[in-house]
């Protein structure tokens, strides 16, 4: 009787422990419709968006935000983020972080008479520029975070133009309870 009565606190502690670690059902579900609304919203536009565990993450190519080597949105970006913007602004308790990331091309001399000296520098003007933008419609300041990655965690080979057009993004991550 002790022995069973011992395993069954066991297996509940054990049970609780996985639960705890698993991500609710109701984080789920806004998660879920916060992959839908913005599916939708991105239908033929060059974003990408994964739904991971307890986390949403929108990749957008550096191109539709920012002209070649700079870091001041253009039109064409606001348009993008503008979309965006409905879904954010209705989380309370969802993290926003938004990383900047480049490829590993040196800074020109045109940036650098702006005091833009490094990636790191770039990158960092980006997701500030970013973040910005998506507090101005509507966003909780208090939710977003952004910082610059640099070159840092290529998803592709700095080796090609093709490679190096995939390093240069933005990453959108929504971390929290979804609400």
């Amino acid at each position: 009787m002790m022995l069973t009565k011992r395993l069954f606190t066991v297996l509940s502690v054990s049970l609780i422990g996985i639960l705890v670690g698993c991500v609710t059902q109701q984080k789920y579900n806004q998660l879920d419709q916060a992959y839908s609304q913005l599916q939708q919203a991105y239908q033929g536009d060059e974003v990408e968006i994964r739904q991971l565990q307890g986390e949403l993450k929108v990749t957008i190519k550096d191109k539709i935000l920012f002209s070649e080597g700079g870091y001041r949105l253009n039109a064409k970006a606001e348009a993008v983020l503008a979309k965006m913007a409905p879904t954010l602004s209705g989380f309370q308790n969802t993290k926003v972080v938004i990383r900047g990331y480049t490829d590993n091309v040196p800074i020109g001399p045109e940036l650098r008479r702006l005091g833009i000296s490094t990636n790191l520098d770039l990158s960092s003007r980006r997701a500030d520029n970013v973040a910005d933008y998506l507090i101005r419609k509507g966003v909780a300041p208090a939710l977003i975070s952004a910082q610059g990655m640099g070159e840092t965690n290529p998803v592709a080979s700095n080796d090609s133009t093709d490679g190096r057009s995939q390093n240069r993004r933005i990453e959108i991550t929504l971390v929290g309870p979804g609400t």
